[in-house]
């Protein structure tokens, strides 16, 4: 079950950039589950990653190698997230990346490992290096369509799409792929984000924007409120474009940052509209805040309540949930008359109550739609922050209830 048209975007490949994707039959035999991505020399490479203090193997591996070396090869298995493992753990995704700097004549640093899937088991390491020269085969820069679906656990479809930006008769591509369908409240990025472009870099300038573009894709969408161990998103730039991104070049740079920005949210709404059960594709707006702070928290505590989301998967317009969740959102000095809450463009609430004009049909033709608007206008400030959520069904229990059976 999923929100929107099944249609994978066409995913223009990236110069320096090739996916080779294999089965190693970590979970279910025959399934595509191992994704090898092999980055050209002189590249640049950003990283964020999961802050939840119980963090996998892999993403500790991954910061401590983007320390040390600079990445040629990006290892990624599913169905085993390999956290909660301990030192055994640690040594498995080691030896992960030693069998990929055997088969490449490159160093175990210049590898970065990530895994997902389901936690507190070990690494069936010695698929991984069985399937390694399958997936080195199968390297190529077509091959993010194979490596979307790859990298996929829970997902019902593949996410990936391409942006390209025209500049003084040249041309820059980003490319990139995501997965995620539970455990969906990112603190640093998504479950898992790849994305690529053939424009020239600097890693500190990389890093930034990866920052900020995630900041207002990846780190604004929830499905149930739950971060992950592993939660990891990398941008490449190899460069092979011969065009330069930098702050010499601002009227370059900022459409570089809106073009990332975009394919971002585009791979962030994919994984909510595949949420797990959803049936719905919902916004939360919060506009005239106080603090992004501010606006974020009632945004979130919308998003998460069990309460409305399971209203939205009824279809049922109970204005009232959403009322009593703005109101215990912790804004200071709330002035309950002054703000105003829509669904879509049917104002429910005004002057601390039910808008004199609200009628139930209203209400209730908003949400029979599958995508939902939200919105809370707080007469507060001129800060406005939107989060993009689901419902929560019957099928979302089921899931997780019979995730490891």
């Amino acid at each position: 079950m999923a929100v929107g048209p099944d249609t994978l975007q066409r995913m223009l490949p990236v110069a320096g950039f090739k996916l080779g994707t294999a089965s190693a039959g970590i979970k279910t035999p025959g399934r595509l589950d191992l994704v090898l991505m092999e980055i050209a020399e002189d590249s640049t490479v950003a990283g964020v990653f999961t802050k939840n203090a119980f963090c996998a193997a892999p993403v500790q591996i991954c910061k401590r190698h983007l320390e040390v070396a600079s990445p040629r090869y990006l290892l990624v298995n599913t169905g085993n997230a390999n956290a909660g493992t301990g030192q055994q753990g640690y040594q498995d995704a080691i030896l992960s990346c030693e069998s990929v700097a055997g088969l490449t004549a490159t160093q175990d640093a210049e590898v970065l490992p990530f895994s997902t899937g389901v936690i507190g088991e070990k690494l069936p390491v010695e698929k991984i290096v069985a399937a390694l020269p399958q997936a080195q085969a199968d390297l190529k820069e077509a091959g993010w369509e194979r490596a979307a679906s790859g990298i996929l656990t829970t997902d019902t479809r593949p996410k990936g799409s391409s942006v390209q930006i025209e500049y003084q008769s040249q041309s820059i591509t980003l490319t990139g792929i995501s997965k995620g369908s539970g455990m969906i409240k990112p603190n640093m990025a998504t479950m898992l984000g790849y994305v690529a472009t053939d424009a020239a870099i600097a890693q500190p300038l990389l890093q930034q924007l990866l920052t900020q573009a995630t900041d207002k894709s990846f780190n604004r969408i929830t499905v149930d409120s739950d971060t992950s161990t592993n939660d990891s998103c990398i941008l490449v730039a190899t460069g092979q474009s011969g065009i330069e991104v930098s702050a010499q070049e601002p009227e370059l740079l900022q459409l570089f940052s809106s073009a990332l920005e975009e394919l971002m949210q585009y791979l962030a709404h994919a994984i909510v509209r595949d949420g797990e059960g959803a049936t719905k594709f919902v916004t939360v707006q919060v506009d005239e805040a106080a603090t992004q702070d501010e606006a974020l928290a009632v945004a979130f505590d919308i998003a998460h309540s069990p309460l409305v989301k399971t209203a939205l998967f009824a279809s049922d317009p109970n204005w009232g949930r959403i009322l009593a969740v703005v109101g215990r959102a912790g804004v200071e000095n709330l002035d309950i008359d002054a703000l105003e809450i829509y669904l879509g463009d049917v104002r429910i609430v005004s002057a601390g109550g039910r808008d004199a004009n609200y009628t139930e049909e209203a209400g209730q033709a908003v949400m029979d739609q599958e995508e939902i608007c939200i919105r809370v206008v707080l007469h507060r400030g001129e800060v406005s922050e939107t989060v993009w959520t689901t419902d929560l069904s019957q099928e979302y229990v089921s899931i997780n209830a019979d995730y490891r059976s």
